[in-house]
């Protein structure tokens, strides 16, 4: 059976986030080898992988090793850091959007917490961005790697998660 992980913020590359969101790496090398270890413990090859922005930073041959060696078929939720035309992208990415809905698990995928007017009724807005911040009150769960142990984490893990917020604000969840 294939598996559906979702993950955000990994910032391969990129060294100042590091000290930025107090992430337990000495240089960014370090941190790529650890969130390549952590992605490939879960994902298995034929699995789908929902990145949800802020990929990497910088690009060139680096980025594409990395991606070479993180299983799972891929696709990326833009984030502000995330260039859609970038090789890496075009060569690693099956699709590429602004959001996705996910009708059947209740949420609403995207790289930063929507607009409260913006989340369907019954859904939770799964999201990145904000990495060790605390989510806005009301429908959303952030997946940014700082807040999942650096490790994807799976849809049906997500669904039950955004059970309890939906109970927690007294929403008519429809996952």
């Amino acid at each position: 059976m294939k598996d559906i992980w979702l993950i955000s913020d990994t910032h391969f590359n990129h060294e100042n986030i590091i000290k930025y969101c107090d992430r337990p790496y000495t240089n960014a090398d370090h941190m790529n080898e650890d969130l390549i270890e952590k992605w490939n413990s879960v994902v298995k090859p034929g699995d789908k992988v929902y990145h949800l922005g802020d990929v990497f930073m910088g690009g060139g041959e680096k980025a594409y090793d990395i991606h070479k060696r993180l299983l799972g078929k891929k696709r990326l939720i833009l984030g502000n850091h995330d260039d859609p035309n970038h090789a890496v992208i075009r060569k690693w990415y099956q699709k590429v959007s602004i959001w996705r809905d996910f009708r059947d698990y209740g949420l609403v995928l995207s790289h930063i917490p929507l607009h409260p007017s913006a989340i369907k009724k019954g859904r939770i807005n799964v999201h990145g961005h904000i990495h060790n911040h605390r989510s806005p009150d009301g429908p959303y769960l952030c997946v940014c790697v700082e807040q999942i142990d650096y490790t994807p984490i799976h849809i049906e893990e997500v669904r039950d998660k955004a059970r309890k917020i939906a109970k927690e604000y007294g929403l008519d969840f429809t996952g």
